[in-house]
């Protein structure tokens, strides 16, 4: 394949990861895998160290290009890019129009994905099941009890582009998943959408240095504490489902923010007096449960290749 071929193909391929990581309960991480590039991609993001860094100021550019892979890394942020920004202008809208079905089809995402990342526990004991439950029940009380607002104060915003990657280097996470839970994915959304350069730059630095940290958290953490560390992710994800279920009662609202907690579609349609939609609500959910087994499948056939 040409040098053209090749940058088309990686760029082809970052739109994936990036479309991932715009939908709440889809992994970024699970699309490197399926499309070959998840070793490649955590090896790149490593080697960004005070030895590679060393090579750039010393003016050793080729050799720390190599070591970086820098062409390669460059082309996938390239159609990661691309893809974040033409998906969420029509994020916003459906959140916005078709708030039940969009929450739901996020729900069947994430549900079955919770599934799917217990598989990758190795072993069962006392300390998996209770990094499970600490990870469920932080989730379930943010969740539960969020404030009307989180802070948009410059370091929240960084700390939450941090979060915003971190699907990209961990199959099964979802990176936007964690932006829902910390009531910023509407937010980073509506920036996108309408160019906000200065809370994009603070979600983008946040993101950057995110990426570049948790690359080698998670390969300490996966070394040391490998099952307790997935437990963990796992209860924070099926904790969040509290948030992410379509059918909410509104407890306070302040403009365009609210608290909200989780309630039967019937009381829902008393509440609103509208239809709770429930046959669009499971269709829904089943279309997200699908493309998840759908992605796992793959995966794990070209794991078994």
């Amino acid at each position: 394949m040409s040098k053209t071929g090749e940058y088309i193909l990686l760029t082809i391929k970052g739109i994936g990861i990036g479309a991932a990581n715009v939908i709440p309960g889809v992994s970024g991480g699970t699309i490197a895998f399926l499309t070959g590039i998840f070793e490649r991609l955590i090896n790149s993001l490593k080697s960004f160290n005070l030895k590679t860094t060393k090579l750039l100021f010393t003016g050793k550019f080729k050799q720390w290009a190599k070591e970086t892979d820098i062409v390669f890394l460059a082309f996938i942020l390239l159609g990661v890019g691309i893809s974040a920004f033409s998906l969420a202008k029509l994020m916003v809208y459906l959140l916005n129009n078709e708030p039940i079905a969009t929450w739901s089809f996020f729900f069947g995402l994430v549900l079955v994905s919770c599934w799917y990342v217990t598989k990758e526990i190795k072993e069962w004991k006392i300390s998996t099941f209770i990094s499970i439950l600490i990870g469920t029940a932080i989730a379930v009380w943010v969740s539960l009890t969020s404030p009307t607002e989180t802070p948009n104060t410059w370091w929240f915003l960084l700390i939450a582009g941090a979060a915003s990657v971190c699907g990209m280097i961990l199959p099964g996470i979802s990176g936007s998943f964690l932006l829902v839970l910390m009531v910023k994915y509407e937010d980073l959304m509506h920036s996108i959408s309408t160019l906000n350069a200065k809370k994009l730059l603070l979600y983008g630095v946040g993101a950057v240095a995110g990426i570049l940290a948790f690359s080698h958290l998670l390969a300490w953490l996966m070394k040391n504490w490998y099952n307790q560390t997935i437990a963990l992710l796992t209860g924070f994800m099926a904790g969040s489902l509290v948030k992410i279920w379509p059918w909410q009662q509104v407890l306070q609202s302040i403009g365009d923010k609210a608290v909200t907690r989780p309630i039967l579609p019937a009381r829902y349609a008393d509440l609103n007096n509208s239809s709770p939609q429930i046959g669009t609500a499971v269709i829904m959910a089943i279309i997200g449960i699908a493309i998840v087994v759908v992605l796992e499948t793959w995966a794990n056939r070209e794991k078994k290749s």
